[in-house]
Formats: C-alpha cells, structure tokens, sequence
C-alpha cells in the first residue's frame, strides 16, 4: 500500500508541474513518515541524512568541475578555433557545415560533460556560420542539438559519474572507457543524415565557392583546446590523477588557455563564468540529494525487489526483458530531464540488472545513450531549446529534421543493444 502511493504520489506531483526534485523528496518523506507512523519523529530524520549521503561522494566532486570546465572552454574561443581546423580538415561543399558541427561537438565532449553547454558552445559559432553559407534555421538548430547530445557518451560524462555513484560494480574508468566508442559511432551515425539531408535540399552550395582555410595555421590555433582531451584522458589512463583530480586539472587547463595562451577571457569574465557553473551544478545536486530521499524510500519500503520478481516471472527473457525496459524508457526520457531519469529508475532497475546478469557497464552505456537520444527529441530535448534559442526558431520547427538524426541515433543504440562488444571491448582491452 506504501509501496503503492510513493510511486503514485510522485507520479501526481509531477503530472502537477511540481520540480523533480521536490517531487522526489515530497513522496519519498511523506511515504517514510507513513511506513514510520510510531517512531520518533516518524523516521523523518533519514531525509536529510540521505540526501547528505547521495551528494556526499567523492566521485560527484568532478560534477561541479566538468560543468566549470564547459563553461570555460565555451567563453574562451575555442570552438570557434575548432571550427576552422575542422572545415581545413573536411573542406567545404553541401553537409561540410552540419560536419564540422557534429565533429567540433565531438571534440568539446572530450572536454566537458554537459550537453547544454556542448550545444551552446557550437552553435554560437556554427549556427550563425551555417545560417550564411544557405542553410535553414531549423536544420542547424537540428544539427547542433543532436550534436551536443555525444557530449554525455565521450568521456568525461557527468552521467557515467552519476550512474557510477549509484551503482556499485560501475566505476568511472570503466565507463569512461566504454561510451568511447559508441560516443564516436554516434556521432558517425549522425553525420549521414546530415549530409543526405542537405545534398537532397541543396543547402550549403554557395558554401562551396568559399577559401578553404590553410591547414597548418588552423591547426596551430586549434591546438590548445584539441590537447584538451588527450589531458584529461591519457592522464587518467597513465594514473597521473583521478576522474575527479583530472576534472579539477581540465579546469587549470582551460584557465591557462583563455587567460594566457588566447587572452580570449579577463579576470572579470571570471565571476560570471564561476557564477553559471555553480547554478548549473546546484540545480544537479538538488536534483541528486532529493532522489537520495526517493532512493531510500524505495529501498526501505521493499519496492525494487518485488518489481525484479515480476519482471523475471514475466517470461520475456533477458533479451527481451531489456529490449522492453529500454524501449519505456525512450518514452519516459522524452518528459524528464537525464539525471532525473537515472536517479528514478535506477535505483528500481538495479535488482532487475542484477536478476538476469547484465552487465551493469554495458547497461549504463545503454541508459546513457537512451538518454542522449532524450536531448534532442522534443518535447523535453534539452540540447534542442538551447540551439532553437540560438537560432530564433521554435521546437517545433525543427520536428521535419529532427525525426532523421532519431532514427540515426536509434540505429546506433540497436547496434549497441546486440552487440555489447561495442561498449565493452576497451575497457576490457584497458584493464577495467
């Protein structure tokens, strides 16, 4: 009956426009109280020891300092240097543009974890650059919306630190090393509809018409922010410091760069830059701390276990089993935000890994991409607002392009759903 009513109640709150995380810790304290109706203070005191303990982990210190780093590396020109190395590498001609788009993201999700600021950081650069070489609004809003959704697959990712604080078994390494290369396919997935798309419509000819830029010189100028992610991630590889020591070293870095090596930032763009930073990384602990509540409740109360029970006496298999998790959950993740969706649903999700024997890495890589595919798939898509924003158009708009890099990408986590061998091949071939 408890069981019942947390999962209703948070179920109403949210349907009610209530935040996620007030919505998480509302149901999850009221429920405590409920099931701790004779104990002092009516066991109400576990809501904030746990959501200490939810944010009080020593792998979330990277969170703050790779959403800092995104926000550095945004203000401080180097996608705009990107760029320019990109387009001498590729050249120009019709889908050349969206390329560059989606290979620069790439680049910048080496860097920071947050695909909003990925999404920001390109299209204040591509989206206006494509807007002058003849493609629609709308198309490069697409681009770069689903773009940045690689952000969160190519390590550093703030969601493989949030999955791995939840489930144990799933360190960082190991799942940094396995969303690299479904993180680089993804983004190959994405470039061929984005080539096709503007080769059918003849976007981008003038384009062609344009001076390549000199590659050598272009790659000078890019080479500060294209070490960036041979920093963070061959020092982690070479054990020279932690993912969370190599997020406070991607911040150093990036200082360096924009206020010595480009002088692209002053001391005073400082505190708005820190500013940003720590609001986003608030509203994600928030979010975490609430859900430790949820997370409790759902333990306490016995929820997961009879749910993995169900969901084995089904008798859909292992296969099918997953295929069908994933498949509510591309729906749920097109209304809830990423990290909402993981501190959700994991907590119920873990005993059902654990009753057939999945791989925990393997399906946090499935979870991640399921939730990157969420980031540019209205009506939520996060990635998306920020680029129409950008772009001066309306979601909506983008609905006749966007359902291309869709299938593109779902595609890409069908691949990844048969062939687990995609996610797990380096981090097994690295040791982790």
């Amino acid at each position: 009956m408890i069981a019942a009513f947390l999962l209703l109640s948070f179920l109403v709150l949210m349907l009610m426009g209530v935040p996620i995380a007030m919505g998480l810790a509302l149901s999850g304290l009221v429920s405590i109280a409920w099931a701790n109706a004779d104990a002092q203070w009516f066991g109400l005191l576990a809501g904030p020891q746990n959501m200490y303990s939810s944010i009080g982990k020593y792998p979330l210190l990277a969170l703050p300092m790779f959403v800092l780093v995104g926000s550095i590396f945004d203000r401080s020109g180097v996608a705009q240097r990107m760029v320019t190395f990109a387009i001498a590498c590729v050249g120009r001609g019709p889908g050349m543009l969206p390329t560059v788009a989606i290979l620069v993201a790439m680049v910048l999700g080496g860097i920071s974890g947050s695909g909003p600021a990925n999404a920001a950081a390109v299209g204040g650069v591509m989206i206006a650059a494509m807007s002058r070489a003849g493609y629609p609004a709308p198309f490069s809003a697409t681009v770069v919306g689903a773009a940045a959704a690689t952000d969160i697959l190519i390590p550093p990712s703030i969601a493989f630190i949030v999955y791995s604080v939840l489930v144990p078994g799933a360190s960082v390494p190991a799942l940094f090393a396995a969303g690299m290369i479904p993180g680089v396919m993804a983004g190959i997935a994405l470039i061929a509809p984005a080539i096709w798309l503007s080769r059918r419509h003849g976007f981008g000819a003038a384009e062609a018409t344009l001076a390549r830029p000199p590659f050598w010189a272009s790659l000078r100028d890019a080479s500060w922010g294209l070490a960036a992610p041979f920093l963070i991630l061959g020092g982690m590889r070479l054990g020279w410091f932690t993912p969370t020591e190599a997020a406070v070293a991607a911040v150093a870095y990036g200082l360096f760069v924009g206020l010595v090596v480009h002088r692209s930032i002053g001391w005073r763009d400082l505190y708005p830059i820190f500013r940003e930073a720590a609001e986003i990384s608030a509203v994600i602990m928030l979010i975490l701390g609430a859900a430790g509540i949820f997370s409790y409740a759902i333990n306490t109360l016995g929820v997961a276990d009879p749910i993995a029970q169900w969901v084995k006496a089904a008798g859909l298999g292992s296969r099918g089993t997953l295929a069908l998790v994933l498949l509510a959950l591309l729906v749920v993740s097109m209304f809830i935000d990423g990290v909402s969706i993981f501190m959700i649903f994991v907590p119920l999700l873990y005993p059902v890994a654990l009753a057939f024997q999945w791989d925990l890495v393997w399906f946090g890589v499935l979870l991640t991409l399921v939730v990157a595919k969420a980031q540019f798939t209205p009506p939520m898509a996060i990635n998306l607002m920020v680029s129409c924003r950008m772009a001066g158009v309306g979601m909506e708009s983008t609905i006749p392009w966007v359902l291309w890099f869709i299938v593109s990408f779902l595609v890409m986590i069908m691949a990844v759903f048969f062939y687990p061998e995609l996610a797990l091949w380096l981090p097994r071939h690295l040791g982790y």
